[in-house]
């Protein structure tokens, strides 16, 4: 028997109930709903004249259905360094509780269902956007995580998309403010990824991911680059304020939290620790939500 048939016959020992889990768990659920919190703060915040709600769903029923299909497919490419990898071993893949052509599928079929959902009940622009996170996470940034430590940066563009489609579906154009949650979101991914790269650095190495903290075992460079943009994300989550898209409660929370992001930042670059990087990872994943929230809140 071949290797596929193979797969195909030990996905078949499992039982529907953990088949249609593994289906939910190739999604990546948790991180689709936080990028879609963030594209819904977008649509919030782009909206000028009057909230729109039947676009407002529309526009969230397309852009989780884009996380859901870009993250299979993510997860189709990686099986089989996700399978040498402790903390990605028990994905659906590498247990063979879903088959790479039915994970395929799935995927495709998620991403064109949402690329379609998008131009007809939203808009173009929104949907050309959503083209942009394909081409950009699946077939670019994915497959370069084995090839160069450059695949964060190409990765942090499709990744920082969610609020600015959210914007563009409220508003079907893109302005300085969208341009700035944009850039709010590529920024933060620095921070949070390499932290991640930091933990998990050993086992990345062993699965050929050139993450930073495997080129460079010291962690000199992965520390300073933690920093910059961290000090980089600080002054620019203030903008808003002085774009007018937000008032005064925003700018000061915003300053408190960006001080204890890059306070986090700091730390973890002076101790090179697992420890530092796991504190510097929980910090950067409470910060985003409150950086968006305050945002909707606090609009004028």
């Amino acid at each position: 028997m071949g290797t596929a048939g193979a797969e195909l016959e030990s996905a078949k020992v499992f039982g529907l109930r953990e088949k249609l889990s593994a289906y939910f768990e190739l999604t990546k659920p948790r991180i689709a709903f936080m990028l879609v919190l963030t594209s819904a703060a977008g649509f919030y915040l782009g909206t000028s004249k009057g909230f729109d709600f039947v676009v407002f769903i529309n526009a969230m029923i397309g852009i989780t259905l884009l996380a859901f299909g870009v993250a299979t497919l993510n997860q189709y490419l990686e099986r089989r360094t996700d399978a040498l990898m402790e903390r990605t071993a028990r994905r659906p893949l590498p247990t063979s509780k879903i088959t790479p052509g039915e994970a395929l599928v799935f995927g495709v079929a998620q991403c064109a269902t949402a690329e379609l959902y998008l131009w007809f009940l939203v808009n173009g622009l929104t949907a050309v956007l959503g083209l942009v996170v394909i081409v950009g996470y699946v077939l670019l940034y994915t497959p370069l995580k084995t090839r160069t430590t450059a695949s964060t940066a190409i990765g942090a563009i499709p990744g920082a998309m969610p609020p600015l489609m959210g914007w563009t579906a409220a508003a079907n154009a893109i302005d300085l403010n969208a341009w700035t949650l944009f850039t709010l979101l590529f920024l933060w991914q620095f921070p949070h990824f390499l932290a991640i790269a930091w933990m998990y650095k050993d086992q990345y190495a062993k699965a050929g991911i050139l993450m930073l903290p495997v080129v460079e075992r010291d962690g000199r460079v992965t520390a300073r680059q933690i920093v910059v943009f961290t000090m980089m994300l600080v002054p620019l989550s203030l903008t808003p304020f002085f774009l007018g898209l937000t008032g005064i409660i925003y700018l000061i929370g915003a300053a408190l939290l960006g001080g204890w992001f890059l306070w986090a930042s700091v730390s973890m670059a002076k101790a090179k620790t697992v420890e530092k990087a796991r504190k510097l990872l929980m910090v950067s994943v409470i910060y985003l939500p409150l950086i968006f929230a305050l945002m909707v809140l606090n609009r004028r």
